[in-house]
């Protein structure tokens, strides 16, 4: 029996029924992890060419801001859309992969002004901490353990929920200081967070090793890849905002 069957994943996305019912062997193949690698590598290469796109815009040229916020909302439908309609991933994913590279390369540019070479750092940390946990989780040195998910999913949605009350306050002119702040308790809280989302990758490598062990249908290669780039894409966001409250306070 797979010892990943009580799964947990602090990733919103990847919930463990996504598996229930799914798990018989279909026409169309089974779920490999070579075939989730390969398809979240081409939905990286998909979002790195719309990112650039924008990113070579002007700051001054009016189509960045707009296709930054044709991302960020194309992004949140088609991704509630993934999310509740797993069979859809072969065609949602690349469009979000797509729609997520005008956000980000929008957001990107947004703090490349304020702060010259801080994305540089920010996509240099983020897939240095990808290879670094990968490693770490196939070599066994991480285990996400019962108790292990259990934290990860409980401090993620912790984030969410002070993340949540943030934005609702910001309705009201009120700003939480431990969120935007870049005092030391600010800074504390940005590298905590940082730390969360980066763990949710083991649990996204352990989500994704579930299903090809139980003979998932090939689709959910395309909704593991889904779930990956929410991560990374989240990961990428919070080291940005924690490199830029460092860089604020030279």
């Amino acid at each position: 029996m797979s010892n990943h069957l009580s799964l947990r994943s602090g990733n919103p996305v990847l919930r463990t029924d996504s598996f229930i019912g799914r798990h018989t062997k279909t026409d169309t193949g089974t779920m490999t992890i070579m075939g989730t690698v390969h398809k979240t590598a081409l939905c990286l290469l998909l979002l790195m060419t719309t990112a650039i796109f924008v990113w070579n815009l002007s700051p001054t040229d009016p189509r960045t801001s707009m296709f930054m916020i044709i991302g960020i909302f194309g992004g949140l439908i088609v991704a509630l859309i993934t999310a509740f309609k797993q069979h859809l991933a072969p065609y949602t994913t690349p469009i979000y992969a797509l729609l997520e590279g005008f956000a980000l390369g929008g957001i990107s540019k947004f703090f490349e002004t304020m702060y010259p070479g801080i994305v540089n750092q920010a996509v240099f940390l983020t897939f240095g901490t990808l290879a670094a946990l990968l490693l770490a989780y196939r070599s066994g040195i991480i285990k996400p353990t019962e108790n292990f998910k259990l934290g990860i999913v409980a401090a993620t949605g912790g984030i969410f929920f002070v993340y949540l009350i943030s934005f609702i306050l910001s309705f009201f002119g009120i700003n939480i200081p431990l969120v935007h702040s870049n005092s030391n308790f600010g800074i504390l809280f940005s590298f905590g967070v940082v730390v969360i989302a980066a763990l949710n990758l083991v649990l996204d490598f352990d989500f994704i090793e579930e299903g090809a062990e139980r003979g998932a249908p090939q689709y959910m290669e395309w909704f593991g890849a889904f779930g990956l780039l929410v991560t990374l894409i989240w990961l990428y966001l919070e080291i940005l905002h924690l490199l830029a409250k460092l860089q604020s306070r030279r």
